[in-house]
């Protein structure tokens, strides 16, 4: 998982940063002016509790009745102990977002917040932390059931589905606790925001029609350079050849790198040519499925061993060596959005079988290989 920014909350490195020693000056205007997002509110018990306390007093201040007057200590005394202790559990406490990427639309996403306590005599108790997917319009609030035991740590997980491709930003936007009688609700000020790329949702799709018949044929070897398992020859080192593919014994032999040239499946690799000008795309719901087509095309390629090249709008095309470049590529479907800038229409010199995107109708997509459709949705 990734961590945001570190560790948050008042015993976080940045609130240890700030603390220069106790003053009773600093203490006093953080009472009157609490920084914000730090408030201290009654809740319903507390505001009953402030009135049979007012209600108290004035009929102690009436009647000059000292067993009025020691009820009226006794409830105001409460409501100090309830700050004093509830500024106690906060102390110490520290928390951050842990994040499960990647992020796909549609698809269940994790946020965690991982808590720990850092007090040398108190263990933690009745905290929440109110999470917020804003893209999404979802919100969620977790709550600590159990008590954080000194050195301790836990986690609160959060499982939402992303609505659509793009920018989501991720805010634990509240951390609060009615620890210890219920009487006042305190809430820290520590905001933990986090922008992440939410990738295009997977759409079914396979080949058809005379493209998967011809797919399925060519999964057998033949005598042609490529990435299949039977040792053809052997040839120079070329910049952009895979390391895994270097013959070590015959390179030190003839003192010169020298790489494998293996057989491979006939026709076995696709190069992907996408155009995502408006003019082509004129509809949101047609552009939203022709990224998730994409996507999903690119994935599926790359786990059979056949994903060439991706190219995007006639600039230089992608050469997928690895996981990471598959990765870059969704992430640019992620933020990608019709623009008026005519493309390029040369096409680009690929080495394997060029694949397009045509729209069919005012919904459907169609994936062609040379003048066949390869692939409709």
């Amino acid at each position: 998982m990734e961590a945001a920014e570190g560790w948050f909350g008042p015993g976080g490195a940045r609130s240890r940063q700030r603390w220069h020693g106790f003053s009773w000056h600093e203490l006093l205007w953080g009472l009157l002016l609490p920084e914000k997002r730090q408030r201290v509110l009654p809740t319903v018990a507390g505001m009953v509790l402030l009135l049979v306390t007012v209600a108290i007093g004035l009929g102690a201040y009436n009647t000059g009745n000292n067993i009025l007057f020691i009820t009226l200590a006794l409830l105001l005394s409460s409501l100090v102990l309830s700050g004093v202790l509830s500024w106690l559990n906060f102390s110490g406490t520290e928390w951050r977002l842990l994040l499960a990427p990647p992020f796909r639309a549609g698809q269940a996403a994790e946020v965690v917040v991982e808590l720990r306590n850092r007090k040398r005599l108190l263990p933690t108790y009745a905290l929440w932390f109110d999470l917020e997917a804003r893209a999404s319009a979802a919100s969620t609030r977790l709550f600590l059931h159990g008590r954080l035991d000194l050195g301790a740590t836990e986690r609160l997980a959060w499982s939402f589905r992303p609505v659509r491709r793009g920018r989501e930003t991720l805010v634990l936007s509240g951390v609060g606790s009615q620890f210890p009688f219920g009487f006042l609700s305190k809430t820290a000020g520590a905001v933990v925001r986090r922008e992440v790329l939410v990738w295009p949702a997977r759409v079914a799709c396979r080949f058809t029609g005379a493209v998967a018949a011809r797919f399925q044929l060519e999964s057998e070897e033949v005598p042609k350079p490529g990435t299949g398992s039977d040792l053809l020859g052997l040839r120079q080192y070329r910049l952009g050849d895979s390391h895994r593919h270097i013959h070590w014994k015959a390179s030190a032999r003839m003192r010169q790198l020298l790489v494998r040239q293996n057989a491979t499946e006939g026709a076995s690799t696709f190069a992907l040519w996408l155009d995502s000008t408006a003019a082509q795309w004129p509809r949101a719901e047609q552009f939203e499925l022709l990224c998730s087509l994409a996507g999903t095309l690119a994935e599926d390629l790359f786990r059979l061993g056949r994903l060439e090249s991706l190219t995007l709008d006639g600039e230089a095309p992608l050469l997928i060596r690895s996981v990471r470049d598959l990765e870059t590529w969704l992430d640019r479907l992620a933020v990608l959005e019709p623009h008026a800038t005519p493309v390029r229409r040369t096409v680009p010199r690929v080495r394997g079988a060029l694949v397009t995107f045509v729209a069919e109708g005012e919904r459907g997509i169609c994936a062609c290989l040379g003048n066949e459709i390869a692939v409709r949705v």
